[in-house]
């Protein structure tokens, strides 16, 4: 039995490569995002209280892996972070398609298992 993701990208015709390609482009570190993460090594130093600390959240730097993809699509557990990659991936696939975005329980069965 296809998992809920793969059904879901077979409804929505979007390719698995697709998906790894807009998740790199998706996660990759910018300029911005190393400036965000320099400022904050060095407001924590000593004795600089007085500077203000860094706004925003910076890239992850880490896109969705084919291995992910695979666990996901075979129906194994991964982790909450990856399941946010996907969604927006995913997500950014349908804007550029004209569609609505989706909702993480479309893409996943969030029910707790009972073991």
């Amino acid at each position: 039995m296809p998992s809920k993701l793969e059904q879901f990208l077979s409804s929505k015709k979007i390719d698995r490569r697709q998906l790894l390609v807009v998740s790199k482009d998706l996660e990759q570190l910018r300029p911005e995002d190393r400036k965000l993460k320099l400022a904050k090594r060095q407001s924590k130093g000593e004795g600089n209280e007085g500077k203000a600390k860094p706004t925003g959240k910076p890239r992850s730097g880490r896109p969705l892996s084919e291995v992910t993809l695979n666990k996901i699509l075979a129906g194994k557990d991964v982790s909450g972070p990856s399941k946010t990659r996907v969604l927006r991936a995913v997500n950014t696939i349908l804007e550029r398609k004209k569609q609505d975005k989706v909702q993480i329980a479309d893409l996943f069965d969030l029910a707790k298992k009972a073991e």
